[in-house]
């Protein structure tokens, strides 16, 4: 995989200025439709995740999302979730998304281009062996992320990629 490649991609609906609501909605529907046939298809390997997950949160370690984007805001959004839901402490769950927390309401341009701080942001936390960490990104290519899970790699943790389009 080409982790160089420029993390914002053309989309199939770049016409949307063309289309009638009625189109619109439509394909948003039509989109909506694939992802639980993805999730099937996924489901052996979501299992062994969770499975892996649930060792480490039992051996006191935690679960961290990071990402750029949406991406990184869709995982500050399950992360802030778990602890009403689930109820466990706010700091068992963690979300990560390139610019810090600033970039939750407002973009940070080119901070999802940084190699090294995603990892930064991930230290800043003590990671360690004992926690999991996986990687949200729409792009697939999104160096922030990309290069965190390589550090953690290298570190021995475990690590996931979620990649969606």
């Amino acid at each position: 995989m080409n982790f160089e490649k420029i993390t914002e991609q053309a989309s199939h609906y770049d016409n949307l200025e063309n289309m009638s609501v009625s189109e619109i909605i439509s394909n948003i529907n039509n989109e909506d439709k694939t992802v639980p046939l993805a999730v099937e298809k996924a489901l052996p390997q979501i299992e062994l995740l969770v499975e892996k997950i649930v060792l480490k949160l039992k051996n006191g370690g935690r679960l961290f999302y990071i990402g750029a984007g949406t991406s990184g805001r869709l995982g500050i959004l399950d992360a802030s979730e778990c602890p009403p839901t689930f109820g466990v402490s706010h700091d068992i769950v963690i979300g990560l998304i390139a610019g810090g927390d600033k970039a939750i309401r407002k973009a940070v341009e080119f901070a999802e281009d940084s190699k090294t701080q995603g990892w930064n942001d991930l230290l800043s936390h003590n990671i360690s062996d004992k926690d999991v960490v996986i990687g949200i990104a729409a792009s697939g290519t999104t160096p922030y992320v990309i290069h965190a899970l390589k550090a953690c790699n290298s570190e021995n943790m475990i690590t996931d990629y979620l990649h969606y389009k």
